[in-house]
């Protein structure tokens, strides 16, 4: 009997996969939009979803697939998705009609995972906007000014860890998450860690267990992105209730303890805590800084109010998640490219060494003197942009131009998801020639106008951008401008070239890692 329940059960998915893969592809033909049919049950994302290769590179295969086309169709599992592979209808979507696309698509539904689901990134309408509002001056550059002595200190943390381990192969990861973890923990939370030498700190180990999700996780995953209404009624979640738990407290106990002891220190708790009362104003700072424009804009459309110590946990989780792991993404794969381009390290080493030869230290004002720094973390961002895609839903009907001459608009609708592809058009020959070349050059001032308007794109765009990129970038540059300064990035026997993706579900990492050596600079 068991066992013809199973029959049953196994025989009705596969016939609700089959039926839902062949809905797709008429959908698609309907419309007269260019597709490739993939597979039943995965769509296009069979390779990735097997771990055989990259998502990104799941995603690049369709995108090179139909060259002449201004978007395409892109089957996610049994979800249907356009793709937009040209510029201009980017900026569509994501600025001059944002008002269309104003949400991201719900990755994590709040009732299944209320900590992502609850956060800034997946909220929506008007309580994004009311949210963003609040939160937009805790990002000016005059809060972020007050952050860097936090990050120069753990990033002479690293830079003396380093000093006693000139002689070995670094895994660069290792060290790398080890130090965006204390800056998340220094600046978000008030807690001095130094994750080098405690090395299972909470913070660390939480951030580790967080982003090295098992196969039973996976599987969740893919039924809480394509199949949520399964996911709910087998009561699947990814990331168990210690998370919820974890953050809840560290928020709680950290705000009680300070409003006890009168504790004031500019970092993101104390920001939050004035954002919950509904304080946080954006007096008092640079009227040109883009994020108070933002957020008085935003004040037209939404309210800065108060919110639940709940609400402002799963921010505080949030910040964690992106400064834990984004963050070092972008270093890792910078120092890996640093090791295989020696020539780019020395032209950066001059500029620093120029630099520090004028300036007794780095500090906020002076940070933006550092122009080829810049680039080398901006093509950086360019081949291995985190953010793989940028997400949009179509909140109310919206017609998008032919896909190609001759071809008829395609009328999108309430509910529709479209991907505005961020890493193929990064590394598209059309808009970056020698597309796999690190060259840094390509971002100079003389070379900028040779860009193409909405090809680069790290942080998003529009007003969804990366809220949090000021903060990245600063805690980039503190720890490069300091490694560099200190020492010769050199390869070993276990640096890999060129660059391979490790096939993950969403992070960018080198498939064997990233090893290098240190040679001590005079």
């Amino acid at each position: 009997m068991i066992v013809e329940i199973l029959i049953f059960i196994l025989t009705t998915l596969i016939v609700y996969f089959i039926y839902t893969y062949k809905r797709i592809h008429k959908y698609f033909d309907e419309r007269d939009l260019r597709y490739n049919p993939g597979v039943p049950i995965f769509g296009n994302v069979l390779k990735s979803t097997l771990l055989r290769r990259h998502i990104v590179e799941d995603i690049d295969a369709i995108y090179k697939e139909f060259p002449n086309e201004k978007y395409v169709g892109y089957i996610e599992g049994t979800s249907p998705i356009i793709l937009i592979r040209d510029p201009e209808v980017i900026k569509h979507i994501t600025v001059k009609d944002f008002d269309h696309f104003v949400n991201h698509k719900m990755f994590f539904p709040e009732d299944i995972e209320p900590l992502f689901g609850d956060s800034l990134l997946m909220m929506k309408d008007d309580r994004w906007r009311d949210m963003r509002a609040t939160l937009s001056p805790a990002f000016t550059a005059s809060k972020m000014r007050q952050m860097l002595p936090f990050m120069a200190e753990i990033s002479d943390n690293i830079i003396q860890y380093l000093k006693d381990h000139i002689s070995e192969d670094i895994d660069v990861s290792d060290v790398i998450r080890r130090y965006t973890n204390d800056v998340i923990a220094s600046c978000a939370f008030g807690y001095q860690v130094n994750s080098l030498k405690d090395k299972d700190n909470e913070f660390y180990t939480m951030g580790q267990s967080l982003f090295n999700m098992s196969t039973w996780q996976r599987l969740k995953l893919f039924f809480i992105t394509n199949i949520p209404k399964v996911a709910r009624l087998l009561g699947f979640n990814v990331f168990s209730g210690k998370y919820s738990g974890f953050f809840d407290n560290l928020v709680k106990t950290t705000i009680e303890h300070r409003q006890k002891h009168n504790i004031e220190r500019p970092d993101m708790i104390q920001l939050l805590m004035e954002a919950s009362k509904g304080n946080l104003k954006t007096e008092n700072v640079d009227i040109k800084d883009d994020i108070v424009f933002e957020a008085e804009k935003l004040k037209q459309h939404g309210d800065v109010k108060q919110w639940s110590p709940k609400e402002l946990s799963s921010q505080v989780f949030l910040f964690f998640f992106a400064g834990f792991d984004t963050s070092a993404t972008a270093l890792i794969m910078c120092i890996h490219e640093l090791a295989i381009n020696p020539k780019v390290q020395d032209k950066l080493y001059e500029e620093i060494k120029e630099f520090k030869d004028k300036n007794s230290s780095v500090v906020f004002e002076n940070m933006n003197e550092l122009k080829y720094l810049d680039g080398v973390i901006n093509e950086t961002f360019r081949k291995w942009a985190p953010g793989l895609v940028i997400d949009r839903v179509c909140t109310k009907p919206y017609e998008l131009p032919p896909p190609r001459e001759g071809g008829k608009p395609y009328k999108l609708q309430p509910g529709d998801v479209v991907y505005n592809v961020m890493n193929s058009i990064h590394m598209d020959p059309k808009y970056y020639p020698d597309p796999e070349v690190f060259d840094p050059d390509r971002f100079s001032d003389e070379r900028k106008h040779e860009m193409t308007p909405f090809t680069f794109m790290p942080f998003g765009t529009g007003p969804r951008f990366c809220i949090g990129a000021r903060f990245a970038l600063m805690e980039l540059k503190v720890l490069l401008y300091h490694l560099i300064l200190n020492f010769k990035i050199l390869k070993c026997k276990k640096t890999v070239e060129p660059i391979i993706l490790k096939p993950e579900d969403l992070n960018i990492r080198a498939l064997g890692g990233t090893w290098v050596r240190l040679e001590k600079r005079n």
